[in-house]
């Protein structure tokens, strides 16, 4: 189910397929086996139209987490991309050997941050993590080293500089890992398995009609395609641009 829902094409396809069955269940198994009589075709309605508002209100609170998630990993993009420029010009508070040393690995792991934010590997993913906590390693012991050399409040600033720059990569990573919950996706499935169920149980066997039970079907798998897009980091259409992280290295001086 991980994986299904990282690759939002492939969720529409499995959905539509999966929807699509129950719709004819419904229509052509059911329907002519268990008939709906008269006198229960209003308290199957309001089962059916009760069914399908549960579908919409789950489809749009989980529409809403994915929006802001994305919403949140744009924001830490931004403060990155200011607690490396704000570090990079503190730098000129730490001594000069120190100074040089944090503007040359803040380059290295600005560069790092961008293909982290661009990459679709998951593999070069993994490299590029380790890559950043050794920067960060170095990059800690350069501020750290500098401001035990010169000790006072001014040099301080390039430490706390250099801690808010570590902590933005933290938030990041946190919400690149917040998704919405794969048990949320199976609620959503199910609820849309007999949603279509219902519909093509409700709707009349007639060759006409019996094509528009492809509408629910496709207008679900839509929609969960969206959802698994927008909260899908590295995988969907719908990507956090770096733009700010983007801007910041074309501003930089070149080493």
């Amino acid at each position: 189910m991980q994986q299904l829902i990282r690759h939002p094409i492939i969720l529409f396809v499995v959905v539509f397929a999966l929807m699509s069955a129950a719709g004819w269940i419904g229509n052509v198994v059911l329907r002519p086996r268990m008939p709906i009589a008269d006198d229960s075709r209003d308290d199957f309605k309001l089962v059916q139209s009760a069914t399908l508002t549960l579908l919409a209100l789950v489809i749009g609170f989980s529409l809403s987490m994915a929006v802001g998630r994305y919403d949140q990993r744009k924001n830490y993009e931004e403060e990155e991309a200011n607690a490396i420029g704000t570090e990079f010009l503190r730098a000129d508070l730490l001594p000069t050997a120190q100074a040089t040393a944090v503007r040359s690995l803040l380059s290295h792991y600005l560069a790092l941050r961008l293909e982290y934010y661009q990459t679709r590997d998951l593999q070069r993913v993994e490299r590029i993590d380790a890559a950043t906590a050794e920067l960060q390693g170095r990059l800690w012991i350069a501020a750290r080293d500098g401001a035990t050399a010169q000790a006072s409040p001014i040099t301080a600033l390039a430490v706390a500089g250099m801690n808010d720059v570590i902590n933005a990569q933290g938030y990041t990573q946190a919400a690149w890992w917040n998704r919405i919950p794969v048990a949320a996706w199976i609620l959503m499935i199910t609820i849309g398995v007999f949603s279509n169920v219902l519909v093509g149980y409700g709707a009349e066997n007639t060759k006409g009609k019996s094509r528009l039970l492809f509408i629910m079907p496709i207008t679900v798998s839509l929609s969960f395609m969206l959802i698994a897009d927008i909260d899908s980091p590295r995988n969907g259409v719908i990507r956090v641009v770096p733009q700010n992280l983007i801007s910041l290295a074309q501003s930089l001086p070149k080493p």
